[in-house]
């Protein structure tokens, strides 16, 4: 038991708690890490992007891994945007309204890219179609993004963001030592309460951006098959 335990009795379930929620983070960013090179690859594949696949930085802090995936989402977020504008251009306003109307049924919207896709891509895939439905012509998704970056943000310019990724796998004691690096240890309990809030909204955030990912991978399989 640390000395301070004997003025601060809390302290070693604290230390748990610490340690839980850092693993939980990191598990949440190494989670996005995947989920942002899938999509790239997706992009890549079906709607000609170059997207560059990223790498989490180990010797990096944790501000420098969100910024890291923030970088990489604004990258798809601008050739979103360029599909976008393609499809508005190309397509009848009628038709293109149709595209963000969500009671309009997905085997018609990709009807209707399929018009215009060979235009804008070079070649008309059903697959490309269908990748255009999912991510340009649903705001949900766009919010889904926004919202992850978002709450990089704020994680980034938090206390977290200081600490170095490595720390995390270096046991309770480290990591510890790395956040009394930036608080005095009577703010430790509410730096905790700090450190839940922010992983609470990345856990929702990081959860809908995989499973909406994941909804536009098995929708170009099912055009595909």
């Amino acid at each position: 038991m640390a000395q301070s335990d004997f003025l601060y009795p809390e302290n070693p379930r604290r230390r748990q708690e610490v340690n839980r929620l850092h693993q939980q983070l990191l598990d949440c960013l190494s989670d996005s890490f995947q989920v942002t090179n899938k999509l790239a690859g997706v992009l890549n594949t079906h709607l000609g992007c170059k997207l560059a696949f990223i790498e989490m930085k180990r010797d990096g802090t944790i501000k420098e891994n969100c910024d890291i995936i923030i970088q990489a989402m604004t990258k798809i977020q601008k050739e979103l945007q360029k599909v976008d504008e393609a499809l508005k251009e190309k397509l009848e306003p009628t038709l293109y309204r149709k595209l963000q109307d969500i009671k309009e049924r997905e085997t018609e919207k990709i009807a209707i890219v399929q018009k215009v896709i060979s235009v804008i891509l070079g070649e008309a895939t059903s697959a490309a179609s269908a990748v255009a439905v999912k991510l340009v012509g649903s705001n949900v998704t766009t919010g889904i993004i926004n919202k992850l970056v978002t709450v990089l943000a704020h994680i980034g310019t938090s206390l977290l963001g200081s600490i170095g990724i490595a720390v995390l796998s270096l046991g309770i004691d480290m990591i510890i030592q790395a956040i009394l690096g930036a608080v005095e240890k009577t703010q430790l309990q509410a730096a905790i309460r700090s450190y839940e809030k922010h992983l609470v909204e990345f856990k929702a955030a990081s959860e809908r951006y995989h499973h909406s990912i994941t909804e536009v991978s098995s929708a170009v399989k099912r055009q595909i098959r």
